[in-house]
């Protein structure tokens, strides 16, 4: 049997990524600027975090014109929620398989200190 972290997405593990997808997957389309404070990440960062989710299929982005200005939106796609939750879930395997883990004698680890009263 394989450790679960072999099954992490790599693509949404970065944290900039993890937290769009997070922010996204309860919300219907949201808009740049918003996002960005949200993520509290600079506009290129966000533009380019939105390329690279885009370009795999897990984000759309749409530009609207509002008089003379262009706003853009996000919205998570059906691949994004599915790729997250298949995520989330490997993360749970993991923090799962720790408990499910061998204990080694005690003379392989150290034992927490009692915590002083």
């Amino acid at each position: 049997m394989s450790h679960p972290r072999k099954d992490i997405d790599a693509l949404i593990h970065s944290p900039v990524r993890f937290s769009l997808l997070a922010a996204l997957r309860n919300l219907e389309d949201v808009d740049f600027r918003f996002l960005a404070d949200l993520l509290e990440v600079s506009d290129s960062t966000l533009s380019q975090t939105l390329t690279v989710l885009a370009d795999a299929g897990l984000v759309e982005v749409r530009k609207e014109a509002v008089g003379r200005r262009t706003r853009t939106w996000v919205g998570i796609t059906d691949a994004g929620r599915e790729a997250f939750a298949r995520h989330l879930a490997t993360l749970q395997a993991i923090v799962e398989s720790g408990s499910a883990t061998p204990v080694a004698p005690a003379s392989d680890h150290k034992q927490p200190q009692d915590a002083p009263v």
